[in-house]
């Protein structure tokens, strides 16, 4: 594995073939995002965005916890320019995550709660380890976990949802896959290989193929269905002449493996 030589403070950025690994380094922390991590995280996601030889990106946490959400001794005393300085960042850093063409996966190992939570279901796929668990805690400290609830609600059922933001209570991994939060759950020893697994499947497709699926997937999310379908049809007309479509196609037909120049 190949490390970036970039130095950051709360993340490291390494690179292994096609996936890249970005890991919340702040352990002693429990990954929790003050405004500096979460620059990083969005400088960090910038670089890989502009680099066509990453295909897919894997987010993950070091130390006891995956990430216990806001730096909350950052947060004391502040103004309300401050608070709304500090959740714009956040909100880019969540937007980053969909917006780069690059899949994201989420490789939880232990506890996500409030904006860590919110990060798991912002990613585009997550997978968890047994002992891992979820929550939306910040009732029991007065702050509700309004923007964590933008992107647990666009993930879990909606009582499901409500459950977790009103109660505060934590939700096992096994539950987590059951609402959807996470897309699989394995032994903590496996939990590393598993999600290399499926980086890796992602990265067998063309990565410009993949970028335009992911894009358009976000965007047809919140159309009505007829607006869905018109927009829809239009990307998969356009995907249609990319040489890549052509030479999937081809290959299809020829019974062999494609061989992408991503155009």
């Amino acid at each position: 594995m190949i490390a970036d030589e970039k130095t950051y403070r709360n993340i490291r950025f390494e690179r292994d073939g096609a996936i890249a690994y970005v890991t919340m380094n702040r352990p002693e922390k429990r990954n929790a995002l003050s405004l500096e991590h979460m620059q990083e995280i969005i400088a960090c996601l910038k670089s890989i965005e502009q680099d066509r030889d990453i295909s897919a990106v894997i987010l993950r946490g070091e130390g006891p916890a995956f990430c216990a959400g806001h730096d909350l001794s950052e947060m004391l005393d502040g103004t309300p320019d401050f608070y709304r300085h500090l959740f714009d960042v956040c909100t880019q850093m969540m937007e980053k995550i969909q917006s780069i063409p690059q899949p994201v996966i989420a490789e939880v190992h232990a506890t996500a709660t409030a904006a860590g939570c919110q990060l798991v279901a912002t990613c585009d796929l997550a997978v968890a380890a047994e002992e891992a668990r979820f929550a939306t805690p910040g009732v029991k400290i007065g702050l509700f976990c309004s923007t964590p609830m933008v992107a647990v609600s666009r993930a879990v059922s909606r009582k499901k949802a409500m459950e977790m933001l009103l109660t505060g209570e934590f939700i096992s991994a096994k539950e987590a896959k059951e609402e959807g939060l996470v897309n699989r759950v394995v032994p903590a020893h496996e939990l590393e290989s598993a999600t290399r697994e499926l980086a890796e499947k992602i990265a067998a497709s063309s990565q410009l193929v993949t970028g335009i699926g992911k894009q358009a997937f976000y965007r047809q999310l919140e159309m009505p269905q007829h607006q869905a379908y018109e927009y829809a049809k239009e990307v998969m007309s356009f995907n249609a002449t990319f040489a890549d479509a052509q030479e999937g196609m081809c290959a299809f037909l020829e019974k062999r493996r494609p061989e992408w120049k991503n155009r």
